[in-house]
């Protein structure tokens, strides 16, 4: 059913390129004579060439990115990758995030908001919504009279401070045993009838903005209140994003969408599957809209792009050592470095003795990367004796190798904890590093993006691009 989607888009998108001359939507380019139109042109420059983006591109800058992208595409639906499961499974889970929601009747949404708001107003009975803040003097279950009275005292304290005028959200801050809201001042969420603990509520609702309760005894503790704001409930559509997104993270949106779904199941009575059923309802869905048709496109083509760079180019180049040793080497000039540079291992040693033995056993391994194992099963096999850090240093990299290599002036060694004896062993690099693993990651990059050209290259012989550049200057001016 997938494949039943795509080609259907890409007959709709055939049909475009026959017509061009009698359609509002004509074709922009195609690639391996399969036809883009200029609406899918749009949607992808608009979304991907916003003020936000750094390097923004004309419209002819990205037509040739575009062209790329699209010969990516259909080289990895040639090689059959819109059928592995991986695919097929993160593809779906986009999908459904997108489409079973819109399986819902918006009329079935707005019902529930209504439902949750006149529960609300319901649950006020005509009382304000009111913020208070407090102070809390917490009493400890099972607290003996002592205790009691201790805190009883302590509360009055503090109300006879607030009655010489004392900043009330500074003592929340410093004394409230309530830490959370503490921190801002004692504020409290808004809060209705119900919401809280009866006695609280009863002291709260007596006050006006700005006034100030005597303490007061609940079942955790003495309080001081003070009455932030107050205010009505209100209207609903005022209130209807809050709504919304409050019954969408509470899961009622989701229970509707299997709701929905279900129901749909039911009336098909067997004849197709679940997965089956959720195809057509995108392909319905996405004639209807073509801001959805494309996103949905998108993402399948993104994930498809991105399966074909990983298999065929990144991932093979990243093993390729024989390939990387050999572009390193014909780009040598590209990584000199104008600064001296350390390629070893700094290590820390808890035994004065084994900085000379860890560097005598290192010296004789020509191939460092073997370093760390060798200390390891050397000096760390039962216990940590020695801590190592190997790398490539330059001159301001490490405190230590400064003063050790570089031969800083005024500078210290600076030890670890519970290893105060510190080695190195090593070489120094002037002009630029010796090997590609010592600029490993971007050597690596390099050669992949070069491996990726070259790919591109072969995909333009296979799969020609034609720009029709009447259509495209009429791009965003139509």
């Amino acid at each position: 059913m997938l494949k039943k989607i795509l080609t259907s888009c890409a007959l709709c998108l055939s049909v475009a390129a026959v017509s061009a001359q009698q359609t509002s939507d004509p074709v922009v380019m195609t690639v391996g004579g399969e036809p883009v139109t200029r609406s899918e042109f749009e949607y992808n420059f608009n979304k991907n060439n916003t003020d936000a983006v750094v390097d923004k591109k004309t419209v002819r800058e990205y037509a040739d990115l575009f062209a790329v992208y699209k010969m990516k595409v259909r080289a990895a639906l040639d090689a059959k990758m819109d059928t592995i499961t991986s695919f097929q499974k993160e593809f779906r889970h986009y999908r459904d995030l997108q489409i079973r929601p819109l399986l819902v009747p918006e009329v079935v949404v707005e019902q529930q908001c209504q439902d949750y708001y006149n529960g609300m107003v319901q649950t006020l009975g005509g009382k304000d919504l009111i913020r208070p803040a407090h102070i809390l003097m917490l009493i400890p279950q099972n607290a003996d009279a002592k205790v009691q009275e201790e805190k009883r005292m302590r509360a009055d304290s503090i109300y006879n401070a607030l009655l010489q005028g004392a900043d009330f959200s500074k003592l929340a801050l410093e004394l409230s045993d309530d830490v959370q809201t503490g921190r801002e001042g004692g504020a409290l969420p808004w809060i209705g009838p119900g919401n809280t603990l009866k006695e609280f509520e009863d002291v709260a609702y007596a006050l006006q903005p700005g006034e100030i309760s005597k303490p007061f005894l609940s079942p955790v503790g003495y309080h001081i209140v003070k009455m932030l704001e107050r205010k009505q409930l209100e209207p609903f559509d005022t209130l209807h994003p809050q709504i919304h997104r409050f019954m969408e993270r509470r899961g009622v949106h989701e229970r509707l969408a299997t709701d929905a779904l279900d129901s749909i199941v039911r009336k098909y009575e067997g004849k197709y599957t679940t997965e089956q059923i959720l195809d057509m309802e995108t392909e319905r869905l996405c004639a209807d809209n073509q801001e959805l048709k494309y996103l949905v496109k998108e993402y399948h083509d993104g994930l498809l792009l991105y399966e074909l760079c990983s298999t065929k180019i990144w991932e093979p180049a990243k093993v390729d050592t024989a390939g990387l040793e050999n572009y390193f080497k014909a780009n040598k000039n590209v990584y000199a470095w104008d600064n001296p540079h350390f390629s070893g291992m700094l290590y820390y040693c808890k035994d004065k003795a084994d900085v000379k033995r860890v560097a005598k056993m290192l010296k004789k391994q020509k191939d460092d990367s073997k370093w760390i194992a060798m200390v390891r099963e050397q000096f760390n096999k039962d216990s940590v004796t020695v801590r190592m850090d190997k790398r490539l240093f330059a001159k301001g990299d490490n405190a230590n190798v400064d003063v050790l290599v570089f031969k800083v002036k005024g500078g210290d060694v600076i030890p670890l904890d519970g290893f105060p004896y510190v080695g190195r062993v090593g070489k120094v690099l002037k002009k630029g590093p010796a090997r590609w693993t010592d600029v490993s990651a971007q050597v690596v990059q390099d050669y992949q993006k070069a491996q990726e050209d070259k790919y591109v290259d072969g995909l333009r012989k296979k799969y020609p691009v034609v720009i029709f550049e009447d259509v495209l200057s009429t791009v965003n001016n139509h």
